[in-house]
């Protein structure tokens, strides 16, 4: 069973920057693909940022250049750095693993930006 656990959220004025954090369980954590969604009150769930176990990453387009998506394998941690924060940034983050054909998701952390 693999347990993601989502950390570092909270609230935030626009132009802020905070970083988010992803615990996994399980072993081999470093052979699988990672990522964060996100999803704002009445909207669907949408991509934030992927990463690869090569480290190769992908971006939504409302995020490049503000975020980061990185990873420590030897924590079993992917981390989100997001900076120039903005108000439309305001939702709840999810990080998902892709391991053995099925899609994880920990509980996910409420990042709020507002003045």
């Amino acid at each position: 069973q693999v347990q993601l656990v989502e950390s570092g959220g909270g609230l935030v004025q626009p132009g802020g920057s905070l970083r988010l954090s992803c615990a996994a369980s399980g072993s081999l954590f470093s052979i699988y693909p990672m990522g964060w969604y996100r999803q704002a009150p009445g909207k669907q769930r949408e991509l934030v940022a992927t990463i690869t176990s090569g480290r190769t990453t992908n971006y939504a387009d409302s995020v490049k250049g503000r975020f980061t998506i990185s990873r420590d394998n030897a924590k079993n941690t992917v981390y989100l750095q997001m900076n120039d924060l903005k108000v439309e940034d305001t939702a709840v983050y999810f990080c998902t693993i892709d391991r053995g054909g099925g899609r994880y998701w920990g509980r996910g952390t409420q990042v709020t930006v507002s003045s």
